[in-house]
């Protein structure tokens, strides 16, 4: 099945109780498994995917790579009503799945995290890339104050989608230069340019909240989940430092963690055979 799947065929709308929401889908069955990208500009579930989709699928999974509102086709979302939690709740409830595993890198892991602390019934399995930890974690590698160095070359690239810029972003993002490629800048820089509401209120989203994410878990309370979570995190992260993994792996009770030496920001990319057989095992176990 990998290597039939394309965006257009895999591409799916949705309608849930407040959301037009965009997905690309592969596979089938009962065992369901939600992907959630990260915020940069025009990340897609598809752009953030595409090597796993696939070879998910073909693991036996019912694979799911949402665009989240104000994020590729999916519909644009102002500040006021930006909430992943509530959507990724209401996409369920529209796909009729009770249940599922949530596979989430960055921003997606977040959400997958907070998910798990406010609605434990509906999520089967953690996995996350990248994730931060919370306001008031503690700090030993990443900047005490400010924002670390992948994240200012992202927030520039929402005020400049250029392909220039959107090739510094997959720099920032990579660890090996051969995965920040021309054409894959090039690709986000026609996804982003081709919804410049997406931009603006992201930016405006930050300026409100002093970043993207209106509302967090706290440590407190992702202490007292017992789904079984899997950590990925690279070592040569950029964006986001992989203390805060280890912060979140001494935190869940369930929980193991990977560090992938040669690895940026994003473990699904650069690492994604690895990363493929370890999400199937983790899920199918």
């Amino acid at each position: 099945m990998s290597d039939q799947l394309s965006e257009s065929s895999t591409s799916r709308f949705v309608q849930t109780k407040e959301w037009n929401i965009h997905y690309n889908e592969a596979g089938e069955g009962d065992r369901h498994v939600v992907l959630l990208h990260g915020s940069g500009p025009g990340a897609t579930g598809w752009s953030n995917f595409k090597q796993n989709l696939g070879a998910l699928a073909d693991a036996g999974l019912h694979v799911y790579a949402v665009d989240m509102p104000g994020w590729g086709k999916s519909e644009t979302c102002p500040p006021d009503r930006l909430d992943h939690v509530e959507v990724a709740v209401q996409l369920l409830d529209a796909l009729g799945i009770d249940k599922a595993a949530f596979v989430g890198n960055s921003m997606g892991g977040i959400t997958t995290l907070r998910l798990a602390v406010e609605h434990p019934d509906r999520v089967s399995h953690i996995i996350t890339m990248g994730p931060g930890s919370g306001p008031g974690a503690p700090k030993l590698f990443s900047p005490q104050d400010g924002p670390s160095e992948g994240m200012k070359v992202l927030v520039q690239a929402y005020r400049d989608p250029s392909p220039e810029n959107m090739k510094k972003i997959v720099e920032v993002m990579t660890f090996d230069d051969r995965f920040a490629t021309d054409e894959l800048a090039q690709e986000r820089a026609a996804n982003a340019q081709a919804y410049p509401e997406h931009l603006e209120n992201y930016l405006a989203a930050t300026a409100k909240f002093g970043g993207i994410i209106p509302k967090w878990f706290s440590l407190a309370d992702l202490a007292k989940v017992e789904i079984p979570a899997l950590l990925i995190h690279g070592r040569d992260d950029r964006v986001v430092s992989y203390e805060h993994s280890m912060q979140l792996v001494a935190t869940l009770k369930n929980s193991r963690m990977v560090l992938l030496a040669r690895c940026g920001h994003w473990a699904q990319v650069e690492h994604a055979e690895p990363f493929n057989r370890m999400v199937a095992e983790f899920v199918t176990a």
